[in-house]
């Protein structure tokens, strides 16, 4: 009789649910998420919400969410860094957002470019976006027909993202710059 294997447990939201501490659900899989992130993750994620809750001010139909579960399905539960959603949720994020960022760090980085990139690829968010505070550039990706586009890298410039009820000019270089006195 061979040894029983850890990967082949699969679990699912209801077991996810009982969990204590952070974890994200991915394909199944338990992922613990990292300690609480360093000060340049948490500066740059709180300027990315800002500026987004700021620009959907107007719009009536869209929010900006920090840190929230999504729960993409039976099998994937994750909690990105920032988002936007274009509809009104009950309790819960179930439905796909518009847009999603990341900010990377070192322990996140091949969960962030690899994993979550496929993930958010496949459930159909329109633009995905990896920001890397450390070098202070940002990669924007844009689904078209199936499949994240690279829009290009951004430091100190805007991008337009496109939404269906509304546009957001999005200024990479605030996200950077602390407002001295």
């Amino acid at each position: 009789m061979g040894a029983l294997r850890v990967d082949d447990i699969y679990y699912t939201y209801e077991d996810y649910k009982e969990w204590e501490g952070d974890w994200e659900l991915i394909g199944g899989t338990a992922v613990a998420m990292s300690p609480s992130p360093m000060f340049g993750h948490q500066f740059v994620s709180g300027k990315i919400y800002r500026q987004l809750d700021e620009k959907l001010e107007e719009c009536p139909k869209c929010h900006a969410i920090m840190e929230m579960d999504w729960q993409a399905s039976e099998y994937d539960v994750v909690r990105p860094d920032s988002m936007v959603i274009c509809y009104e949720p009950k309790d819960r994020l179930t439905k796909k957002p518009e847009m999603i960022f990341e900010v990377v760090s070192k322990s996140t980085a091949k969960k962030d470019e690899g994993i979550k990139f496929r993930l958010y690829q496949e459930e159909g968010v329109k633009y995905y976006t990896i920001v890397y505070p450390d070098i202070k550039k940002a990669k924007v990706y844009k689904l078209i027909n199936f499949e994240y586009k690279k829009m290009g890298d951004f430091s100190d410039e805007s991008f337009t993202f496109e939404l269906d009820n509304c546009k957001i000019d999005f200024d990479f270089g605030f996200i950077w710059r602390k407002k001295r006195g």
